[in-house]
């Protein structure tokens, strides 16, 4: 018996063990040395992969206000002040990050049965909630004092915004929420839907880095917010509000020769420089699935947004790498392997799956792969490495090329849990077998 190595690129590289010659020995039963786990996926794994990430999160988000000085609990939020402080954690309870996490740890809890993942939402965004009426009550005798709560008494951006409005929202769906919550998700909604700036045909835009730009982000800080209000209120307008915009963004942003989404669009702009940046392309496809979880079965624009998710996935599917990752920029394989963009890709994709949406067949195993790859990245602790932090949009390679990565970059924990958890689904609905050393899901 004797040892090969053959090297065919650093990304690839395979040990095969040669043992006889092909007469003697089936080689292609020979097993090739994968640098992501292939066909080991089990809900038990999956499992442990959420509670460490739960673990870890749950340590590190404390939801207690503090005096800033003493650095003592405010026990009694009638005590609230402008020296009030949220006691420091890894994360920011209020971000639009963070709303993907609250989402993500109630789809952990409705897939796995653990209550743990759904209280950790719940009882934040009680707290939120509770915060918000102290600081409006203290607000009425001390007008313009600071407060740690500005962007949720007075949101300046998306951002500020729809993340956490959607979650809000379907936490306040679950009928577990004891806090006065409603004043805090309409005054989200009032912002999203009458005071964010505006093209002049009524996309949904920001001034900078340049007047009239769209970012592809904003689909997702602001669509999934406007069809959960639509299911919390039964009020149509906000599902055709959703779709109109979803139109004016993709109308603009959307390639259907690759499938992908330009990271950003500047009116007057011409031409416009396609960077294909990963997370934002991300959050269009998690708007899609948003869209397609909350839209009325008989509304007339889901063959639409249905069609458009199928186009962007075949897109993704020529592009995923070997490893199970996707690159952060996606077509350009020389640009580094993301972890949040293909957490979100492995939600998506797992979820359209489990709905129908997708073939199984063709695009379970792709899911599977993507989930193993982002289980390697969380390591002991339950940190999730390699993931890109907060980006803006460039109109150069460089610029996407070189965004630091860090373990602390919030983007990837609510992504992870949600693909866990739809990973989980899947596995329930749809188990894999092995033929020929291939990962196949049959009916």
């Amino acid at each position: 018996m004797f040892t090969l190595l053959f090297v065919v690129t650093p990304a690839v590289a395979q040990y095969v063990d040669h043992v006889g010659n092909d007469v003697s020995t089936p080689l292609h039963l020979l097993k090739p040395a994968y640098i992501t786990p292939y066909g080991e996926t089990t809900p038990a794994t999956v499992r442990v992969a959420l509670d460490r990430v739960y673990n870890y999160l749950d340590t590190t988000t404390p939801f207690q206000l503090i005096d800033k000085t003493s650095g003592k609990a405010i026990v009694d939020l009638k005590n609230v002040n402008s020296n009030s402080i949220f006691e420091p954690g890894d994360y920011r309870l209020t971000s639009y990050e963070w709303g993907v996490t609250y989402t993500g740890m109630l789809e952990a809890a409705e897939a796995t049965g653990d209550k743990k993942f759904s209280n950790y939402t719940i009882s934040r965004i009680n707290f939120l909630a509770d915060v918000v009426t102290a600081y409006q009550n203290f607000l009425k005798s001390n007008k313009g004092a600071v407060t740690p709560i500005r962007s949720v008494l007075d949101p300046h951006a998306l951002d500020d915004a729809g993340s956490i409005a959607a979650a809000m929202i379907k936490a306040q769906r679950t009928g577990q929420i004891t806090s006065n919550l409603r004043p805090v998700i309409d005054n989200y909604l009032n912002y999203i839907m009458t005071k964010e700036y505006r093209l002049n045909d009524g996309t949904l835009a920001r001034n900078r880095p340049q007047p009239n730009t769209l970012w592809l982000d904003d689909l997702y800080m602001s669509l999934p917010a406007i069809v959960q209000m639509g299911i919390l209120t039964n009020d149509t307008k906000y599902f055709d509000e959703a779709i109109k915009q979803y139109q004016l963004f993709a109308n603009r942003m959307f390639n259907p020769k690759n499938g992908l989404y330009m990271h950003g669009w500047v009116q007057d702009m011409d031409p416009h420089p396609q960077f294909h940046w990963a997370r934002a392309n991300g959050w269009a496809l998690m708007t899609k699935i948003e869209i397609l979880d909350a839209l009325p079965m008989s509304h007339s624009a889901r063959p639409i947004i249905l069609n458009r998710l199928k186009e962007q996935v075949n897109g993704l599917a020529a592009l995923q790498d070997g490893t199970g990752f996707w690159h952060q920029l996606l077509d350009r394989n020389n640009s580094y392997l993301e972890t949040s963009a293909t957490a979100i890709y492995a939600y998506c994709i797992a979820r359209a799956i489990n709905k129908g949406w997708l073939d199984a067949k063709a695009y379970g195993p792709m899911a599977l792969l993507a989930w193993n790859a982002v289980s390697t990245k969380i390591n002991a602790k339950g940190q999730v490495e390699g993931t890109c932090v907060g980006t803006g949009m460039g109109f150069d390679p460089a610029f996407y090329y070189y965004r630091p990565v860090n373990v602390f970059a919030a983007h990837s924990y609510g992504p992870v849990l949600l693909a866990g958890a739809e990973t989980y689904r899947m596995l329930e609905k749809h188990p894999f077998n092995i033929n020929d050393s291939a990962v196949q899901l049959y009916k």
